[in-house]
């Protein structure tokens, strides 16, 4: 099998297909209509508000700086009643509706996000029940979901915020130009010079930031896979007394991501301090030329203090846009990757008008079967044989010979290359994969608990069996004893590691649950292999009834264990080179009877 890889293009920061990833992305918008409809008007009702007010302002200022002076020169008590009072409230109200607006399509566009990333979430649920066992074995189960839920939220947090930041700031900065360029020339191309040298920094700054952004998550990447596997190897690590060396890879891992968020931090941080400075500098200088023009008369102190707010809301968006557009450009290189994870190939559909075998008598044949993980290497070829029902057939040979490649066809987890497997005569591509996999029952190696209940483990397989039929395969699988030694006995509670049990234990609760399905065909891959010989031979003699009347596939390493099975298949390099019982290819003296007198030598 080819070695695991990291899912394509996990470390791209830049779409390679933006404008199809952008008309992709928008086609999950089309029920949303309304509410992004009601976002835009927002948008420009915000934009012309926020152009509006600082002109309005002007307007008000003036009139009230004249009352002043109106008033003082008469001596009077100065009064906002009138005119002058109702401008001031008219321009409380503009405040408060251009907050209104702001909100709004704050609101509903956090709502859009977060209903477009629903959509997308269920999309890769039901994809990941699609895809065939090739892709996991192909890609880092870990890479997968970080990729899937790292994406998804840089999706979601752009459209909440960056999109519709930009989208503001592109209107707010045209409209505030113009007005600022309506009431002074000049001023507005000092502040413009002043403004381009920000934007220059400001995309350096944003092209290393963003260099260092992909260098923190993989150092991030490293450190989390070491603590991992250093935490999973917990046991090894310290029986070979490898504490120190593990503690000094995983203090290089944390340096290592430790300099990198240093330099993200630095760029990020230092930027705005650096850019304001350029801000403050420009509004010194306008001020100063602007001061002289409200002494020789040109320029109003309203219209002096209006350019001042268009220079502070024109001035953060025209510095941020570099990183306004870098976060675009993240969040479509993440939706292009969630798009190829949807675009993966996906298992072959079951057939429209299956053949149904509700319980098989277990006739399983092989003809003439090639598979390959990659369709140009073949790993098997021409491989043929029949398991009769009730028959026990064991599977032996060396590691990486194909026995476990051979029980995942049978089980339709790959699909063959070439020829048929038949369950009782029917090809099992006929059935859909529901229906074959009901006839199997499984006892894997590798165990696997699920955090829950003893009973609730057991009855994996049949989540609507009664205590009694579950207490009655714990039995049969004689590991009911240890489980009413238990705290709670069968409503003991596991973690999802069922770390408080021993490996043994652990798998004598999955044949437990193999018990309780009773299906017709057996699957025992080195199914004691983690138990004593006492419980090996208690469970052996509990098998030996189960797979009574049970066509049944045994891999085994240890050749005792499979001498009183009807046939034997030794298989090596994909291939299987001998068959027949125990006696017979001891007698036949070739590979079979090789590595059975190496086992008793």
């Amino acid at each position: 099998m080819s070695a695991k890889k990291k899912f394509a293009g996990i470390e791209r920061e830049v779409p390679e297909h933006a404008k199809s990833t952008v008309t992709r992305l928008f086609s999950y918008l089309h029920g949303q209509r309304v509410r992004l409809t009601v976002v835009c008007i927002s948008i420009v009702i915000y934009v012309a508000l926020s152009i509006w007010n600082p002109m309005y302002s002007a307007i008000v200022i003036d009139h009230l700086w004249q009352s002043v002076q109106a008033a003082w020169q008469a001596g009077t008590p100065f009064s906002v009643t009138g005119a002058m009072g109702r401008e001031l409230v008219q321009l409380t109200l503009q405040y408060l509706c251009t907050w209104l607006f702001y909100y709004l399509q704050s609101y509903l566009m956090a709502n859009v996000a977060e209903n477009l990333v629903l959509a997308l979430c269920s999309q890769i649920a039901q994809k990941l029940h699609r895809l065939p066992l090739r892709f996991f074995d192909q890609n880092l189960a870990g890479e997968i979901l970080s990729r899937v839920t790292n994406d998804l939220d840089k999706i979601s947090e752009v459209l909440q915020t960056g999109l519709l930041k930009l989208i503001v700031a592109i209107g707010t900065i045209i409209g505030s130009l113009i007005v600022m360029f309506y009431y002074s020339v000049p001023l507005t191309l000092l502040f413009l010079v002043f403004m381009a040298v920000s934007m220059v920094v400001t995309n350096i700054v944003a092209r290393k930031n963003l260099r260092c952004a992909a260098e923190r998550q993989e150092t991030i990447g490293a450190l989390t896979g070491i603590v991992e596997e250093y935490y999973n190897g917990r046991d090894v690590i310290k029986a070979y007394n490898h504490e120190a060396e593990s503690i000094q890879k995983v203090s290089e891992a944390a340096e290592a991501n430790r300099q990198a968020n240093q330099r993200a931090d630095f760029l990020t941080n230092c930027v705005n301090p650096l850019i304001r400075l350029l801000t403050r500098l420009a509004q010194v200088v306008i001020a100063i030329i602007s001061g002289k023009a409200m002494l020789s008369g040109t320029m109003s102190v309203g219209v002096v203090q209006a350019f001042f707010q268009y220079v502070n809301q024109t001035a953060e968006p025209l510095t941020e846009a570099s990183y306004m557009i870098n976060s675009l450009q993240a969040a479509l290189a993440s939706a292009e990757r969630t798009f190829e994870l949807l675009d993966e190939a996906e298992e072959i559909p079951d057939p429209v008008h299956p053949a149904v075998v509700e319980r098989a008598e277990g006739r399983i044949a092989f003809e003439h079967v090639s598979f390959g993980y990659e369709p140009s290497r073949l790993l098997m070829k021409d491989i043929s044989f029949t398991a009769q029902p009730g028959q026990k057939i064991a599977v032996v040979g060396s590691t990486g010979a194909g026995k476990t490649t051979l029980i995942n066809l049978l089980m339709r987890f790959y699909e063959v290359n070439g020829g048929k497997i038949t369950v009782d005569g029917i090809p099992t591509a006929d059935m859909t994969r529901s229906g074959l996999r009901n006839n199997f029952g499984m006892v894997l190696q590798d165990t696997w608990l699920f955090g829950g209940t003893v009973a609730e483990n057991i009855a994996y397989g049949r989540p609507d069996a009664t205590r009694e039929e579950i207490v009655a395969a714990a039995r049969a699988a004689k590991v009911d004893y240890f489980i009413r030694t238990m705290p709670q006995g069968y409503d003991t509670v596991l973690d999802n590691e069922a770390a408080n049990l021993s490996a043994g234990q652990r798998q004598l609760l999955t044949i437990a649950r193999v018990f309780l399905c009773d299906p017709p065909i057996l699957i025992l891959d080195e199914a004691t292999s983690s138990v004593d010989t006492r419980t090996e031979a208690e469970i052996g003699k509990a098998m030996k009834a189960l797979m009574h009347g049970r066509t049944s596939f045994v891999i085994a390493h240890r050749l005792s264990t499979i001498r009183d099975t009807d046939s034997i298949l030794f298989m090596e390099h994909g291939s299987i080179i001998e068959q027949g019982d125990h006696k017979t290819l001891l007698a036949k003296g070739g590979a079979y009877a090789a590595l059975y007198y190496s086992q008793f030598e």
